[in-house]
């Protein structure tokens, strides 16, 4: 009993010494520096509507800095706005913008350094070089921000949500557009990125680099330049995500270079250039996705082996699987092939009659980029009808052994 009577006190003595500081035009305390620099930590600092032009603010107190009304930091495309750097930090409700430029340093609207439980949400983020710059931290929050930039190029514009060398990172809930990446990561471990919208940048919807062990769940990546990239990195697992309309000469839903031992399932690749692009990939189970009305659905390189694409649904695609190559390291089973036209006479479900799903049309574009325009000739369909009765040209066994006569359950 005196034990639970002394935590009780100590509880009651700490939130009694926390204080709240308000600051505003009305108040006694009229600027966020000045308001930091008086605060103590567990204190909260209430900023009040407003356009605060400060320069660059230093945050190392474990404080909270609560936007009330909507007030605007205003970097007067000058400075950093806030630059944290400690523990137990919060930032929440307020709107920045015009954060400066350097071509020496990564200025950011928000920069996050040498951290540890630091929260930031519920932003706005307009016209930001880098918008929410993490680096070696660990146990980020950085949930339900509105980030919008001006993009110019790839060298005057910086990414969204830009994380390095960081871990325990949840990233939720925000709505990234026009900047270089929307979300970046490199070298960042036991992270989860989910419900996000990345749309409209210059590059990628999701740059992600040298980072294990991570988890991508229910985004929405759009019209991004070159979509999305997974590289050099293990055990990466992306689940109910929609890669839509990443349209041009080198987009991709996903592209992955040299990743292992991950998974990429119930996923939407709908109307991209190249849905699911691998080069030296291995040991990955590629399932229940629905691949629709993209170029190419699949493309696999000879350097990918181990690789298991099975139960997926391919639906309007021009060409459903593309390969540089005729050596077969990896397998196709349970599709679902709406090019498909063989027969199922047992009814069980699944064809009689294996499916080769890379077309000698694919084969010579992938060798001649410019025979494309030959696409919906009457020629190129009685040539790959040759070519799926009579196999020479095509990956021999490069087949789905057991296609789906009816579309998958995903």
């Amino acid at each position: 009993m005196k034990k639970l009577l002394t935590i009780v006190c100590i509880f009651f003595l700490v939130s009694a010494s926390a204080k709240k500081i308000v600051v505003g035009s009305d108040q006694s305390i009229t600027s966020l520096k000045m308001a930091v620099s008086i605060a103590n930590d567990k204190d909260t600092i209430l900023l009040n509507p407003g356009v605060y032009k400060e320069g660059n603010i230093a945050i190392t107190k474990s404080i909270f800095v609560i936007g009330v009304g909507n007030p605007v930091l205003d970097g007067e495309n000058k400075y950093e706005i806030l630059t944290v750097s400690g523990k137990n930090i919060t930032i929440s409700g307020i709107t920045f913008r015009n954060s400066g430029y350097s071509a020496l340093n990564d200025y950011a609207s928000i920069k996050v350094i040498d951290a540890y439980n630091i929260t930031i949400e519920n932003n706005a983020i307009f016209n930001a070089y880098f918008a929410i710059h993490v680096s070696n931290t660990s146990y980020a929050v950085i949930r339900r921000n509105t980030i919008a930039g001006s993009p110019k190029s790839e060298q005057l514009t910086g990414n969204g949500i830009h994380l390095w060398k960081s871990n325990h990172a949840f990233i939720d809930g925000n709505h990234v557009q026009g900047q270089r990446d929307g979300i970046y990561f490199e070298f960042v471990s036991l992270s989860t990125v989910q419900n996000n919208l990345s749309e409209n940048n210059i590059r990628y919807g999701i740059h992600f680099m040298f980072s294990n062990d991570d988890g991508y769940f229910n985004n929405t990546f759009r019209k991004n330049g070159a979509g999305v990239a997974v590289m050099y990195s293990k055990r990466v697992n992306m689940e109910w995500n929609h890669f839509e309309q990443n349209w041009g000469g080198s987009a991709y839903g996903i592209l992955l270079k040299d990743i292992s031992d991950s998974y990429i399932q119930h996923n939407t690749f709908f109307k991209n250039t190249i849905g699911l692009h691998l080069e030296g990939t291995s040991r990955m189970e590629i399932r229940q996705n629905l691949f629709k009305e993209n170029g190419w659905a699949i493309k696999v390189q000879a350097s990918c082996e181990d690789n298991s694409f099975h139960h997926n649904n391919f639906i309007g695609n021009s060409f459903d699987v593309g390969t540089n190559g005729t050596m077969v390291l990896n397998t196709f089973s349970n599709n679902y092939w709406d090019k498909y036209e063989g027969y199922d006479m047992n009814k069980d479900g699944v064809g009689d009659v294996a499916y080769h799903p890379v077309s000698m049309y694919s084969m010579i574009v992938e060798e001649n980029p410019n025979s494309l325009i030959l696409l919906r000739s009457f020629m190129v369909n009685l040539l790959d009808k040759a070519e799926r009765a009579i196999p020479s040209l095509t990956p021999e066994n490069l087949i789905d052994k057991k296609p789906m006569i009816k579309p998958n359950k995903l």
